[in-house]
């Protein structure tokens, strides 16, 4: 079964950035009024994720979250795909919803000042969004996102 494919809307912003975090394709419709949102979700395959009751009517699919915080938002995108992944993994940038690829250190010059040349010794790997460049690598805040969808989710069960 391929992975479900999402649009939120502004209110489930947050939503949508850790959907990313767990390589889930997650547009986030910012900026665009609910005739566009509805439109954009049937015409490109997305299930709707809103808390406006309203919206969810007028898509097919929706998911309408009840839960104001994303430790409840996120079981509840996972009861609604059950069998989709909920493990972290760098496969979308979590600013622009893009695919990433592994990144390759520039042969001279300086590194990126964000890269930590230390602490990841030489086999840190590091992505690059492919369309805005965005970088990301193993670190603190990964295992951090990591615990806390973790404890989330087990809370649910």
């Amino acid at each position: 079964m391929s992975e479900p494919r999402w649009i939120a809307d502004e209110m489930v912003g947050r939503l949508a950035r850790y959907l990313r975090f767990l390589g889930h394709d997650t547009e986030y419709a910012r900026g665009l009024d609910d005739d566009e949102i509805a439109r954009r979700a049937v015409a490109e395959g997305r299930r709707l994720l809103t808390r406006d009751r309203d919206l969810a009517r007028r898509v097919p699919g929706a998911v309408l979250l009840t839960a104001r915080d994303i430790q409840g938002q996120l079981r509840a995108v996972r009861a609604a795909a059950p069998s989709a992944s909920f493990e972290v993994a760098f496969t979308r940038c979590t600013l622009c919803n893009a695919l990433l690829a592994p990144w390759t250190p520039p042969a001279s010059g300086p590194w990126p000042r964000e890269v930590p040349r230390r602490g990841g010794g030489p086999d840190l790997l590091v992505y690059a969004c492919v369309a805005c460049g965005h970088l990301y690598w193993e670190g603190s805040h990964t295992a951090r996102v990591r615990r806390e969808v973790a404890a989330w989710l087990a809370a649910a069960e």
